[in-house]
């Protein structure tokens, strides 16, 4: 049984990407008493547990990552001459983790992307015992979730609950299924919350919590003493790999934001503002003329042509609200519009030359000029795609999606692909961006690709 792990060298501590709870184990029929022996009423958590832990599940998954090698390696004449056998182009990996039932009649269950990914076969064991295949809805590195799904009858899925509403010292319980041991359970309180800056996601606004928190439980639970899911368990801060009484869990209302837009896309359609910002001191709140009680982030570049552009915002304004939700500083304004969907409009209250304004802004689909293949389409697995963007060789002479790099082995080189082609339809539909070609091609589907390379040109199926 493996261990994932994230290893940040240059600090003393260790942020570990394996998380749940794993002290009080609760047996399948176990029903513990309420009242002591005198017939006494006791507060206990049974009642409470015996509701919500069947809707948290054990997820094992098996995939294959490509292996760095070194350049001479791939060279046959090397190879040949030094009698270097063939080596390994991909390695096998194993993942356990944990997982929540949050949808009982479609089987959608909620677990972080980290215990899923690379993942070709994922496998559900449930506290009765049964045990299903899943398939990935979506996933979303980048807030570390993502949703699976099981065909299964009579499945408990836990109450969504409202992580705005927590308070530091609230109690909390945390409850993981690791490495198909059973429920697992350990309690404490919120330690404190808007945590961010940890390095570990690309969206952080994390629960911290000192209620135990244990390897093999990424994925789990984390409610409140009513039972309702306020968070998803994803990370611990360690010096040894073990619990030292701070852990992480991603806010239910972040999950469940990004869980509706993999469910209905697949993927996270991030709207974007287009501004720059840092965050509001008092030296700042006095050069702009801002009392000290204001807090907020201060826009210091305003993309041309970007919604934040076209909404009226300047350089100098401090942004303290976003919805009517305040905005403490950069990173909290960062995180909000990034949950918001392509799309949507957003009502802003700016401080302006010491007068409060409110902004409308509709947030406008980010430019791409890269992207990963296997996003778009699983047969690209492994190759690197570009947009043919003014300054390039290309720029000009063709309409389409450069292929900048293909792994080795992956699903794209086994396909046919190579560095340097250039896709020119997909579908039978010409594309010339990475946009174009997601629209035009479905992530499970196969693909019908013609592809430019050199002076010639080619048709590549992929099934």
């Amino acid at each position: 049984m493996k261990r994932l792990s994230r290893i940040f060298a240059s600090a003393p501590l260790i942020l570990t990407l394996f998380v749940g709870a794993a002290v009080v184990t609760i047996p399948a029929r176990a029903s513990l008493p309420t009242v002591d022996s005198q017939g006494h009423p006791v507060p206990s958590l049974a009642p409470m547990l015996q509701k919500v832990t069947p809707a948290v599940v054990n997820i094992a998954s098996t995939g294959k990552v490509q292996v760095q090698q070194n350049p001479l390696l791939q060279d046959p004449f090397f190879r040949h001459f030094f009698n270097v056998p063939e080596q390994p182009q991909e390695r096998k990996t194993e993942s356990l983790g944990s997982g929540v039932i949050v949808d009982a009649k479609h089987g959608y269950i909620l677990t972080n992307h980290h215990v899923i990914a690379h993942a070709n076969k994922i496998m559900v064991t449930l506290r009765d015992g049964r045990q299903f295949k899943a398939k990935v809805i979506g996933d979303d590195k980048d807030t570390d979730i993502a949703v699976i799904q099981i065909k299964a009858k009579d499945l408990t899925a836990l109450q969504l609950g409202n992580s705005e509403d927590l308070r530091v010292g609230d109690f909390v319980v945390a409850i993981g299924n690791p490495f198909g041991l059973g429920q697992t359970v350990t309690s404490g309180i919120v330690s404190a919350l808007g945590r961010t800056g940890l390095g570990i996601e690309g969206y952080e606004d994390f629960i911290q919590t000192d209620a135990s928190i244990n390897p093999g439980n990424s994925g789990g639970a984390l409610v409140n003493l009513n039972g309702k899911l306020i968070g998803i368990n994803t990370a611990i801060l360690s010096q040894s790999g073990g619990n030292i009484g701070i852990g992480f869990a991603i806010p239910i209302d972040m999950a469940h934001s990004v869980m509706e837009q993999l469910i209905k896309y697949g993927e996270v359609h991030r709207g974007r503002l287009g501004v720059q910002a840092q965050d509001l001191n008092p030296s700042l709140a006095k050069a702009f003329g801002i009392t000290s009680r204001h807090r907020g982030a201060v826009i210091t570049q305003v993309s041309p042509g970007s919604a934040a552009a076209k909404a009226g915002l300047k350089q100098g304004d401090v942004v303290t609200e976003v919805n009517g939700q305040p905005v403490r500083d950069a990173s909290m304004l960062r995180l909000t519009i990034g949950l918001l969907r392509v799309g949507q409009e957003v009502k802003l209250k700016v401080v302006r030359d010491g007068k409060t304004h409110e902004i409308n802004a509709r947030l406008t689909a980010p430019k791409m000029t890269s992207a990963s293949g296997g996003k778009i389409n699983k047969y690209l697995a492994g190759a690197k795609l570009a947009d043919i963007t003014q300054g390039s060789q290309l720029y000009g002479k063709v309409q389409g999606v450069l292929v900048q790099g293909v792994a080795g082995g992956s699903p794209a080189w086994q396909a046919g692909l190579r560095p340097g082609d250039v896709i020119v339809s997909a579908n039978r539909k010409p594309v010339k961006n990475i946009a174009e070609l997601r629209s035009a091609v479905k992530r499970e589907g196969s693909l019908l690709l013609n592809i430019q390379r050199g002076d010639g040109a080619l048709f590549l199926y992929l099934q």
